[in-house]
């Protein structure tokens, strides 16, 4: 196993009066428990506001990525809307990987411009592009340009950051995500992922740590609330739609 990320701890206590304070999770940092990275892939799951997006975030700043995505190469901003947690953690470092990619995917377009923009610059030389499939990520669906950066950019032994990578892609393109995962995982790669999707938490040995009101916690695939609910809907989607729709 290579984690090139062991674990995170907050370095000292926030702001008073800055709005993650009230975040359970970085509540639960701040009594001064860590979060430690035990498997290669690493799913951050809970409800919505929950801080799984905002604590994927603060890894990728403290790990020197932009906030906005793409490698430490890339040095964009097209408005200011990250938090400032990344200032305030420390991460464990085991060594240090010779790649790395952070995918959020409300912020992807602005990545594949970035690309586009660097690649209009003559002076450049080699197009960036071709370390990405060589066609335009803006040339392709939202799930093709996600698997073509994938398969074409990440070359392993690397730390990938992916935010809810599910948001574009199918449930079969999920599944084909799950294939490439393995093979960068095989290949000395780490992932942290945040995500809703039952599908991409159910990767082998993965670890797959819940952010609720309590905190931080490792939890079972089976355990979570997003395989109990989706399996309920589907083993039975016409009685739960009449529960929840007001008709038993």
């Amino acid at each position: 196993m290579t984690n090139y990320v062991a674990s995170l701890s907050l370095r000292s206590a926030l702001p008073e009066g800055s709005y993650l304070n009230g975040l359970p999770a970085v509540r639960w940092l701040a009594e001064g428990h860590a979060l430690h990275f035990t498997a290669p892939v690493t799913f951050l799951v809970g409800e919505n506001g929950s801080g799984k997006s905002t604590l994927l975030e603060a890894v990728a700043v403290a790990a020197g990525f932009n906030a906005e995505g793409g490698t430490r190469n890339f040095h964009f901003s097209t408005q200011a809307t990250h938090s400032d947690l990344g200032s305030y953690i420390t991460l464990a470092r085991r060594e240090y990987p010779s790649d790395g990619f952070f995918l959020r995917a409300e912020s992807f377009y602005n990545v594949a411009s970035y690309i586009d923009a660097l690649d209009d610059e003559p002076s450049l030389g080699a197009r960036l592009i071709d370390s990405y499939g060589g066609r335009s990520l803006h040339g392709q669906s939202h799930g093709e340009s996600f698997l073509a950066l994938v398969q074409n950019r990440f070359g392993g032994h690397g730390l990938y950051l992916l935010d809810e990578p599910e948001a574009a892609l199918s449930p079969s393109r999920q599944m084909s995500l799950l294939v490439l995962m393995d093979d960068l995982v095989r290949d000395r790669s780490q992932f942290i992922i945040a995500t809703h999707s039952p599908i991409l938490m159910a990767f082998p040995g993965a670890q797959i740590c819940q952010l609720d009101e309590r905190g931080i916690s490792a939890v079972a695939y089976e355990e979570t609330e997003h395989y109990q609910l989706t399996r309920r809907f589907l083993e039975d989607p016409k009685r739960m739609l009449g529960y929840l729709l007001g008709e038993e």
